[in-house]
C-alpha cells in the first residue's frame, strides 16, 4: 500500500475503512483528506464536482438519516498502489428516515438497500467516483412508486428545464481515471454474459447461471434460479431494445478465502421504444448506468458458473429522464 496511511492493510480495508470513518464514525472532515479537492462524483441523478460539496451533501444525508449504517459486502478491485486502484465497493445500508430532507418530512421509517460505489484513489485519496444507490428500494419503502417519485422530483426542483440533469453523456465530466479494469478470466466471462443478454440471447442465462442462482436487483428484488434471471434482464432490455450496450469497466479476482468474482460497469443509452419493466414506449432518450457484481462457483455443474449476482440501476433516474421528455414535448 505504498503512498497509503500504514493504518490499512490493504485496499478493502482502506475502502472499507474509510466508509465507516466517515459516515458511521462522524468523520466527515477526513473528506478533505480522503477525497480530492476536484473529485468528479457521477450518480445517476447527476454529476457533483469537488470534495466540498460532497462534504455538504454528506451532512444533508446524516442530517436526514442520522443513525445510517455502510455494511461493506465486498470489494473488488483492480490496479496497483502506484498507479492508482479502482474498487467496486458493495455496500449493504440501513437508516431511519428521522429528519426532514430530499425524502420530504420525516416518516421514522426504517430502510434497507444497496448501493455500489466504483471509485478510483492513490496516494490515499480518491479523486475518481461512480456511485449507485438502489432509489427503487429507498423510495418503495418509503411508500412511492419510483415513476410518482421521479415527478414529484420534478416538480420540487421546478420543472423539467430548472431541475438537476440525471448523468447522461452530455452532462458526464472527464475525470482523472482512464483505466478500465484487468484482463482476469472472471471479468472476461462475466462480460462474455452480460453482453450475450443484451444481445438477446437469453439462452445464455441457463449456461451461465447457476439453476439455485440468487439474484439482487433494483428495488431491493432478491429471485432465485433462472426465472428470476431472465425476467429482470428481459424486462430492462425489452424496454429499450435498440440501445446501445457498453462495457467501460472490468474486473476479475481471485482471493484466498473468497469465491471467484466480477464486477461490471455498464450503460445502456438509447430510445424507449419498447414495452418491458418501464412501461409504454415514449421514445424518450434514456441513459441508464449499471454496474454488476457476481460470484462464481461449481456444485453438480460441469464447469464454473454464477451462483449469486448483484446488479444496481436508479429506477427513479430513469423515470425522471422519460418524464422530463414528457412534459417538454
Amino acid at each position: 500500500m505504498n503512498g497509503f496511511d500504514p493504518k490499512f492493510r490493504d485496499f478493502p480495508d482502506y475502502i472499507i475503512g474509510i466508509t465507516k470513518e466517515i459516515w458511521e464514525d462522524r468523520g466527515i472532515a477526513t473528506l478533505h483528506d480522503y477525497y480530492a479537492p476536484d473529485i468528479v462524483v457521477r450518480s445517476p441523478s447527476s454529476v457533483v464536482t469537488g470534495n466540498e460539496n460532497v462534504i455538504g451533501a454528506t451532512m444533508a444525508t446524516l442530517a436526514e438519516f442520522p443513525d445510517r449504517t455502510l455494511l461493506g459486502e465486498d470489494v473488488i478491485w483492480s490496479g496497483t498502489p502506484e498507479d492508482g486502484m479502482l474498487s467496486s465497493h458493495r455496500i449493504l445500508s440501513t437508516a431511519t428516515h428521522l429528519g426532514d430532507g430530499a425524502y420530504g418530512r420525516a416518516t421514522g421509517q426504517r430502510l434497507s438497500y444497496r448501493i455500489i460505489a466504483d471509485c478510483h484513489a492513490i496516494a490515499n485519496s480518491i479523486n475518481d467516483e461512480w456511485l449507485i444507490r438502489d432509489q427503487g428500494a429507498i423510495v418503495r419503502q418509503m411508500g412511492w412508486e419510483p415513476k410518482a417519485y421521479a415527478a414529484d422530483l420534478i416538480a420540487r426542483e421546478g420543472g423539467p428545464k430548472a431541475c438537476a440533469q440525471p448523468l447522461t453523456p452530455e452532462t458526464d465530466l472527464a475525470g482523472p481515471y482512464q483505466g478500465h479494469g484487468n484482463d482476469n478470466e472472471w471479468g472476461a466471462r462475466y462480460a462474455e454474459s452480460l453482453t450475450r443478454i443484451m444481445g438477446a440471447d437469453m439462452a445464455v442465462i441457463e449456461q451461465a447461471y447457476d439453476r439455485a442462482v440468487q439474484s439482487e436487483y433494483p428495488g431491493g428484488v432478491t429471485g432465485h434460479s433462472f426465472g428470476a434471471v431472465d425476467r429482470f434482464w428481459m424486462g430492462l432490455r425489452a424496454s429499450f431494445p435498440n440501445a446501445r450496450f457498453e462495457i467501460h469497466h472490468q474486473i476479475g479476482r481471485d482471493d484466498p478465502m473468497m469465491p471467484p468474482r466480477a464486477a461490471i460497469r455498464w450503460s445502456l443509452h438509447g430510445r424507449h421504444d419498447g414495452w418491458g419493466t418501464f412501461g409504454a414506449p415514449t421514445g424518450a432518450e434514456v441513459y441508464v448506468l449499471g454496474i454488476s457484481h457476481a460470484e462464481f462457483g461449481q456444485l453438480g455443474t460441469p464447469g464454473p458458473v454464477v451462483r449469486r449476482e448483484w446488479t444496481l440501476f436508479d429506477e427513479t433516474a430513469i423515470w425522471k429522464q422519460i418524464l422530463m421528455q414528457s412534459e417538454l414535448a
